[in-house]
């Protein structure tokens, strides 16, 4: 593996954790109100896309940090169509 794979490797793997901290609140929260399920559905469908890309042109960074992607975004859009389509109100105070 060269140095620019490596680097890209790794960053590839950030980049396909990085929405894990959204996933991760919503469940704690038990709330996705605010999010944008087109939003995640299109990155969902393009992870999906890049990640088959990846596989067939043979290229590892590519596939492990589009496949990476697809699972985090997925936990978001599953998080949403559990906790995102009603309201819900955290013991916060606030009031409708």
């Amino acid at each position: 593996m060269s140095l620019l794979e490596t680097v890209a490797t790794a960053f590839g793997v950030v980049s396909g954790l990085a929405n894990l901290p959204q996933a991760y609140k919503i469940f704690r929260r038990k709330s996705a109100a605010d999010i944008s399920v087109v939003t995640y559905s299109v990155l969902f469908v393009g992870a999906i896309a890049w990640t088959l890309y990846g596989v067939e042109i043979g290229n590892f960074p590519v596939t492990l940090s589009n496949f990476l992607g697809t699972i985090t975004v997925g936990l978001v859009v599953v998080g949403w169509f559990l906790y995102g389509r009603g309201t819900h109100r955290q013991a916060t105070g606030a009031r409708k």
